[in-house]
């Protein structure tokens, strides 16, 4: 069997992590790996490799360099549209336009775009005119195993971090920035003293992040029943969704999130902000919330069992669409098209 050769990219190998961009590349290259027609080598920065696909997430300096490299063909996953950079960096409103500038060169020089959405694909053709025969919509996926829990195995969990047996546990998950909107998980912890809530990520860009001090002072006012844990490595994470009973994701602006993926996989009912770009996603196999309001009113519905029971099952509509297994059989026949141009 003659194996596909890809070259498989992510700066965030030797930068930040601690965030979905990642762990979508990490997801994909893992399934890749398993199979035995592929050939993939992570990273490689600074070497010209034979390969016959590069695929890039990132669109970084070094991913420029790679995208210019002459011979292998080059697919790229538009993980990241000018909309994502505001309210996630700072002052993005100033330098907007010309990221802009740079996504259209870069999505455009690309033989393939994998869009993560729908909506991520209209962006691409409406705004960056990306011609439509370049773009795929190619959702990210992750190993619907990786978060399947025994009752054992949440036991454990929830002990680790110091819950009662009957404690209704609420999660969130993502970097501590304005459009993820902790705020609203602060306003739901103080109004509900009797659920415990974690918020699992942190600023890793630091300085760089959006508001960074309004960001310091909004950590600095968690109630007591909410904890904010930082930035801690992925393989840790884990604990936090095996342990949850509901997971929660107020955000504003969103493009495929992997902790919602994860969250599908440990089998929680899902709570969402209603924005578009979950139309052709998530669907109504999540709660999707118009209000801030709405999030805290969705949570205490949700300490009902019958409606736990209810929203778990419209979960696993989520877990079948967007397991990696599937995913990489897919992307397999991409390449080979690709390949053929």
């Amino acid at each position: 069997m003659k194996k596909i050769r890809v070259n498989m990219v992510s700066e965030s190998d030797i930068t930040v992590q601690g965030h979905g961009v990642h762990t979508a590349y990490v997801e994909m290259a893992q399934a890749l790996e398993r199979r035995p027609d592929i050939a993939l080598t992570r990273g490689g920065f600074g070497k010209k490799l034979d390969v016959d696909i590069i695929h890039l997430h990132t669109i970084g300096l070094y991913g420029a360099r790679k995208l210019l490299q002459k011979g292998p063909k080059k697919v790229v996953s538009a993980h990241i549209v000018p909309a994502s950079l505001v309210g996630s960096l700072i002052l993005a409103k100033a330098w907007l336009p010309l990221a802009t500038r740079y996504m259209r060169w870069f999505y455009g020089r690309a033989d393939v775009v994998l869009a993560v959405s729908g909506t991520v694909a209209k962006i691409l053709h409406k705004d960056l005119h990306i011609p439509k025969d370049k773009i795929r919509v190619f959702y990210n996926t992750i190993d619907m195993t990786r978060y399947k829990a025994t009752a054992d195995k949440r036991q454990k969990a929830r002990k680790k971090l110091g819950l009662e047996k009957d404690t209704f546990m609420v999660l969130g998950n993502g970097q501590v920035q304005p459009r993820k909107r902790l705020d609203v998980f602060v306003a739901m912890a103080k109004a509900l003293p009797d659920v415990r809530f974690f918020w699992v990520g942190g600023i890793p860009f630091k300085q760089l992040g959006a508001d960074y001090a309004e960001m310091q002072k909004l950590i600095a006012s968690a109630p007591k029943n909410l904890t904010i844990t930082g930035v801690i490595p992925h393989e840790k994470v884990r604990d936090y969704f095996i342990a949850a009973d509901v997971f929660c994701l107020p955000a504003e602006q969103e493009n495929h999130p992997m902790c919602v993926l994860e969250a599908a996989s440990a089998g929680l009912p899902i709570v969402l902000r209603d924005i578009p770009e979950y139309d052709d996603t998530f669907k109504n196999d999540a709660m999707r919330c118009k209000s801030n309001q709405d999030f805290t009113e969705a949570i205490i519905s949700l300490q009902n069992s019958k409606n736990h029971a209810s929203w778990r099952k419209k979960t696993e509509a989520i877990a079948k669409r967007f397991d990696s297994a599937v995913a990489a059989e897919q992307l397999v026949s991409l390449y080979n098209e690709v390949i053929k141009r």
